[in-house]
């Protein structure tokens, strides 16, 4: 069957989708079409053999510290050992207690409930953040465990529309840092809180946009030495199997990213049928910033994580070649023809700066790409170095540590 959406341009057949040309503007000359894909490897469940299958580098190993958690997303540990974890599709969070040190978690409870769409979380001073697509509601967290009823901290965040996981965290600066994605796949929003990043006082006073353009920031963190914002942007989808790249942004103040106009180094995106106000798309596009590395499209970067070597015990932290590079995880693609993601990758730093991308863990995707058991989301670092993160597919929440000497 064949049909033909004439008001956007899309001709669908069958599982792909081809973006006609003909009812884009474009910069300067008409582009040609564009073939899309919409390939969603099927879900299998997690099990023992399977958890076998995962890669990592020589000298690590990976584990299960928790299965059968639902829609697990975002993490963080307090300094007791306790992990919360967020539910996106339950709109609860979770805590989870590993009481034997064998790196599994023995006491899992339901600590807080009544949030829709609940996708961040971060902890300070015994208090724990969570975020929901429209405000930022914070608890104390009281010896026992149990949440306090939380009270709003940050009210009024733009609706959520096609992006509304916002994720949250406190920068070296003291001040809160909220991502706001768009409401599209490509618009001109007309809230300019839409697509970037928001900053309010540490008491979440004087909301304020911090930079924009930004598509969908949901993985950022700040690089232990130079104190500088990275953030990993997802690129428009129905570009093709190739573009737009996914983008590692230095995200600073005042800074713009481009979108919807542009990607990549600066690229005018031709499809776009929005048009920046008062400015042709080139000029508006030389005027942005272009990412610190690109990443092969479609692989739906969700969390982001530095590693300190110092921070952790000596006898279980990672390698010091390790210092100051960054973890992200790679949801996994549902817009590309093969199929995309499914891992968790270095980023590996020098000086500072980012030098480039290598796979950490793999293995995720099987049967030839057809199927997949798990989805990485969200990402933390535990207290004694290792890597913890969550799959929101499964339920299984990861732990990936320095083999033992």
């Amino acid at each position: 069957m064949i049909r033909i959406n004439r008001s956007m341009g899309v001709l669908i057949v069958g599982s792909a989708w081809l973006v006609s040309s003909s009812c884009w503007p474009a910069p300067s000359q008409t582009p040609p079409p564009v073939e899309g894909f919409n390939v969603q490897p099927e879900r299998r469940d997690f099990s023992q053999e399977r958890l076998a299958q995962l890669k990592v580098p020589e000298g690590f190993e990976v584990q299960a510290f928790a299965t059968g958690q639902g829609n697990v997303r975002m993490l963080v540990q307090a300094d007791d050992g306790t992990v919360y974890a967020t539910r996106r599709h339950s709109g609860d969070v979770i805590s989870l207690k590993d009481d034997d040190g064998d790196h599994r978690a023995d006491t899992i409870r339901t600590v807080a409930t009544g949030m829709p769409n609940l996708n961040g979380i971060a902890l300070r001073a015994n208090r724990l953040y969570l975020a929901p697509p429209t405000h930022v509601l914070v608890a104390d967290i009281p010896s026992n465990g149990n949440l306090a009823s939380p009270s709003v901290f940050v009210d009024g965040l733009p609706e959520g529309g096609q992006h509304p996981n916002r994720t949250i965290a406190f920068g070296p600066d003291g001040k809160f840092y909220i991502t706001v994605g768009s409401t599209c796949n490509d618009c001109s929003e007309p809230n300019p809180e839409q697509a970037g990043i928001l900053r309010t006082n540490p008491d979440g006073t004087e909301k304020a946009l911090y930079a924009k353009g930004l598509r969908n920031t949901i993985g950022f963190d700040w690089h232990p030495t130079t104190r500088q914002l990275w953030g990993m942007d997802h690129g428009t989808d129905w570009r093709g199997n190739n573009e737009p790249p996914e983008e590692l942004n230095l995200i600073v103040q005042d800074g713009n990213f481009g979108w919807p106009y542009c990607f990549g180094e600066k690229k005018v995106d031709p499809y776009t049928p929005s048009k920046p106000p008062g400015t042709s798309r080139e000029a508006y596009c030389d005027g942005t910033l272009a990412p610190g590395l690109t990443y092969q499209a479609h692989s739906a970067p969700l969390g982001l994580v530095f590693y300190e070597t110092n921070r952790y015990p000596e006898a279980t932290r990672f390698p010091d070649a390790f210092n100051g590079d960054a973890f992200v995880t790679f949801h996994g693609s549902w817009n590309r023809k093969p199929p995309v993601g499914y891992k968790v990758a270095r980023i590996r730093f020098e000086n500072g700066r980012p030098v480039g991308f290598e796979d950490f863990l793999t293995g995720f995707l099987i049967e030839e790409g057809k199927a997949h058991f798990g989805r990485p989301a969200g990402i933390t670092i535990a207290k004694d170095g290792s890597l913890l993160f969550a799959d929101d597919a499964n339920g299984v929440i990861y732990r990936v540590s320095r083999r033992p000497q």
